[in-house]
């Protein structure tokens, strides 16, 4: 049932993207700059929309777009898979470039969003989002800062979210550990992980992937940040995570990986959250599209901020975006802009969203209804929607982001397996980034 979110990576199809745009189109397409002012549609438009998502998130939006079409029926949302998850549609956007057969509208990850903003069929809609109707200031500054690559707005937040610690209330109670607090350190995560840990039942403190993408990757970030560090110099060119702020925050994780053991390495992460509702795992670092599987388990849990360094408890965001794209059709352009708003305001996004589980994309919806019976349904649900006030800096939406990550998550899944050093781990990674990063 669960909407697929960011955490898998993909192969990297930045070769393809570029032999795709054509020698004279900038890198964000500007086609909706000719789009009629109305929001309206004049004329008939079929639109296509890929979505990548699992059967009920499926069925919400074959409802939302039929109900949409109701009550605009000069636009025809013609809604599908694309692929048969959410980490596949990358590719099939690169490959639809080449083919010059590409939706209007596709679900994506907001680590893509450098990338594909290089490719020349997005659009870029930032003129639109300044009307008061679309409400663009009250969505979440982290969602907007992903949805925009080199000042241009290039689609709308889909889901949002953020990491936090969500920990399993029947491990600590067995341990006879008290649960977190939030003025919690992150001395204070590594001894509680370690009493956490029972090697003869096989029960960890906590986890962390291995599988070396994305879901290994921004980990990092939050324990960066709040040492003081960056992921990127200050003009996005070049690696800045080899730092000693980088160094010390993968040195805290390989001590807990290799010195305590009380850390679990999945391989593949797509273990340590199964593991978790086993109760063979105490803490994860994840996010709210855990609540829905939290939920259906009964799983007496918590959620609590991420631990600080010096008051500090920074976290990262995790905004998916519906990406616009280009089809040198004005009518198409702006009715594609105003079928996304319309599904970021609170009456969709009721469904959208907190029906399934996620966080609501703004925050007047805490006063809503929907999001009284969420947070009913979801109790950790309203600490996670507290957290975006530590959501202070965004992923970078540089196009070389994507695979940096493939060479920085690497590098991380090596040394949490006692496979050398942070410092030299994150200068191998740095140097493999350079090219990528250089443009």
């Amino acid at each position: 049932m669960r909407i697929p979110r960011l955490l898998v990576g993909v192969a990297i199809v930045s070769l393809a993207l570029a032999a795709c745009s054509s020698s004279t189109s900038s890198p964000v397409a500007t086609g909706s700059t000719a789009a009629p002012a109305s929001s309206a549609a004049a004329e008939p438009v079929t639109l296509t929309l890929w979505h990548g998502q699992t059967a009920d998130a499926a069925k919400a939006m074959e409802d939302l777009a039929a109900e949409y079409h109701r009550s605009h029926p000069l636009v025809t949302i013609k809604v599908s898979p694309g692929a048969s998850t959410t980490d596949e549609l990358k590719q099939k956007i690169a490959a639809g470039f080449v083919a010059g057969n590409y939706p209007d509208v596709s679900y994506t990850y907001g680590s893509w969003a450098g990338e594909l903003a290089q490719s020349g069929h997005v659009l870029d809609v930032t003129s639109w989002t300044t009307e008061p109707a679309v409400g663009w200031d009250g969505l979440p500054a982290a969602a907007r800062a992903t949805a925009t690559v080199d000042g241009k707005v290039i689609g709308m937040p889909a889901i949002v979210g953020n990491l936090a610690v969500i920990y399993n209330k029947s491990v600590f109670d067995a341990a006879g550990v008290a649960y977190p607090a939030d003025d919690w350190t992150w001395d204070d995560f590594r001894s509680t992980a370690k009493k956490l840990t029972n090697p003869d039942k096989k029960i960890f403190g906590t986890a962390y992937s291995v599988a070396g993408n994305e879901d290994t990757t921004w980990h990092l970030w939050p324990l960066l940040w709040q040492n003081g560090g960056q992921i990127l110099s200050a003009d996005g060119h070049a690696a800045a995570f080899n730092s000693p702020a980088g160094v010390k925050a993968l040195e805290l994780l390989r001590a807990m990986a290799v010195d305590d053991k009380s850390m679990y390495l999945d391989q593949t992460g797509e273990k340590y959250g199964p593991l978790f509702l086993d109760g063979r795992i105490g803490m994860q670092i994840s996010g709210p599209w855990n609540l829905y599987d939290l939920q259906q388990r009964k799983t007496s849990y918590g959620v609590v901020q991420l631990p600080g360094t010096g008051g500090d408890h920074q976290t990262v965001s995790g905004t998916d975006l519906w990406t616009l794209f280009d089809h040198n059709d004005p009518a198409r352009s702006r009715a594609a802009f105003d079928f996304v708003t319309w599904l970021s305001q609170p009456a969709q996004d009721a469904r959208w969203n907190i029906a399934l589980g996620n966080l609501p994309l703004r925050e007047a919806e805490k006063t809503s209804p929907a999001f009284a019976q969420f947070t009913r349904d979801y109790p950790g649900g309203p600490a996670f929607v507290d957290n975006f006030t530590n959501a202070k800096n965004p992923r970078p939406t540089v196009s070389g982001y994507d695979e940096m990550s493939q060479h920085l998550g690497s590098e991380i899944a090596k040394v949490l397996q006692g496979q050398g050093t942070a410092q030299d781990a994150l200068d191998r990674a740095a140097a493999a980034s350079a090219d990528a990063l250089s443009g």
